[in-house]
């Protein structure tokens, strides 16, 4: 299992990452990456919450033993409500 190595870091979690870490510790293919740019269009999502995902989706990849982040691992990181607080708003 790839885990993400933040020796030399003030960061301990994926949820820390910035987001340079995100961009290279976070790669989609290529159907992934169109299943979550039409996910963005359609519920309206910020950039924060484009990165929110994909940390979460990256935690979820992990806990799954897998080396890539896949599509249920993104379908699952966006179901959760509080990625873009802009939504309740």
């Amino acid at each position: 299992m790839r885990r993400i190595d933040f020796v030399g870091t003030k960061f301990t979690a994926n949820a820390r990452m910035s987001r340079a870490q995100v961009r290279a510790h976070v790669p989609l293919d290529a159907a992934p990456a169109v299943m979550l740019q039409q996910v963005m269009e359609q519920l309206s999502l910020s950039a924060r919450a484009y990165d929110r995902i994909l940390k979460v989706s990256r935690t979820n990849a992990d806990l799954a033993a897998s080396d890539r982040v896949e599509q249920p691992h993104l379908l699952e990181a966006i179901q959760y409500p509080s990625l873009d607080r802009n939504v309740f708003y």
